[in-house]
């Protein structure tokens, strides 16, 4: 499956690996604001929703931090596109460090997301909590609150970023 697939195969793809109809709910909620962010941006839209749809598929093995890495492994088994894949493993906090990941035990490498729409997707899963959108401050305050400084700064400077490129504040999408 080298295709990106639809909104439909997206939700099959999480009930056969085991997602909860919670997970699922979320992973729409988190589609819906995505899809509104790239509206406004010349993302690749159908990259996007899929992305969004399928951020969380490692929660159907963990829901811990690892359920970014987790995702990743079953993207890549399940033959998802590369794009989709990264989007899936770089969307935890705002992005990990290679010294973050270590020190929460993931893999050493950056979990950064790169492009517009792994940006896109871990923004908007910033702003929902479970299924309801939350302000951005609510997450920074959780954030400061475990004394996770430089991931506090990495929401607040994603969100300046987005909101700056969809000429709006992002908590009103």
């Amino acid at each position: 499956m080298s295709a990106i697939p639809s909104p439909d195969e997206c939700l099959n793809i999480l009930k056969e690996v085991g997602c909860s109809e919670k997970v699922i709910d979320h992973c729409k909620a988190v589609r819906d604001v995505a899809v509104k962010i790239a509206g406004k941006t010349n993302a690749d839209l159908k990259l996007v929703e899929a992305g969004a749809l399928l951020h969380d598929i490692g929660r159907s093995k963990t829901h811990g931090i690892r359920h970014a890495v987790e995702g990743a492994k079953i993207a890549k088994k399940i033959g998802l596109p590369e794009k989709i894949v990264n989007i899936i493993e770089r969307h935890i906090g705002a992005g990990l460090s290679k010294n973050e990941a270590k020190k929460l035990g993931l893999p050493a490498k950056d979990y950064i997301p790169e492009t517009l729409e792994e940006k896109i997707v871990c923004h908007a899963d910033n702003l929902i909590d479970n299924n309801k959108k939350q302000n951005i401050e609510v997450e920074v305050e959780r954030a400061l609150r475990k004394n996770l400084k430089e991931y506090a700064l990495r929401l607040v400077n994603l969100h300046k970023e987005l909101s700056e490129l969809c000429g709006m504040d992002l908590n009103n999408i």
